[in-house]
């Protein structure tokens, strides 16, 4: 059955300096290793025709709008992670928004929750996701959870594009969303499908 690519979209997650880089003050093990896979993955969805929605993590400076587990990160004299207009809060190198691309906002680990992204979706007509970004046991697992309760046709992860902090820990939230019937194959393997 061939894919409807209007109704697909690819969806990068916190793929932000602060999560990725070797000083960034959350910074992902796994997440640098994988970075040549997302720009692949995107370039891939774009000729695809994909829309291409980016979620990133800002943060008011003064965490007013923090979990209240990460609180103490924004105290005087801290280094304020993804804080809004920060360079911990840009993308890393080689990622970059085009104009047909959708940015979303979240200051949580799920893209859906408390953002316009399900209406946003809705309201283009999209019905299935491809999720690429870090990391995999927080923003990736619980955005990939909302989407399966939400009801979207197909769900899948990319699992060579998205990572952990430990191998152990990404093949264990992968296996766990394999379970509630999300695919997951690798860049190559999405790359050589229709989907």
């Amino acid at each position: 059955m061939a894919v409807d690519h209007t109704t697909t979209a690819l969806v990068v997650i916190d793929m932000q300096n602060d999560f990725l880089l070797e000083d960034g003050s959350l910074r992902v093990d796994g997440g640098l290793a994988i970075v040549p896979n997302v720009i692949k993955a995107v370039e891939v969805a774009r000729r695809r025709g994909f829309q291409v929605i980016w979620v990133v993590r800002e943060h008011d400076p003064l965490g007013r709008d923090v979990e209240l587990f990460r609180r103490h990160l924004y105290a005087d004299g801290k280094p304020k992670p993804t804080s809004k207009g920060s360079k911990g809060a840009e993308l890393i190198n080689g990622l970059v928004i085009k104009q047909e691309d959708y940015k979303v906002v979240k200051t949580r680990f799920s893209a859906f929750f408390a953002t316009n992204l399900h209406s946003f979706l809705q309201g283009a007509g999209i019905d299935s996701l491809v999720v690429v970004g870090v990391q995999t046991p927080n923003c990736i697992r619980q955005t990939v959870f909302d989407a399966v309760a939400l009801d979207y046709k197909s769900v899948t992860v990319i699992v060579d594009a998205t990572a952990a902090a430990t191998p152990d820990v990404h093949a264990a939230n992968i296996y766990d969303m394999k379970n509630i019937g999300v695919a997951a194959p690798t860049l190559e393997e999405w790359c050589g499908s229709s989907n």
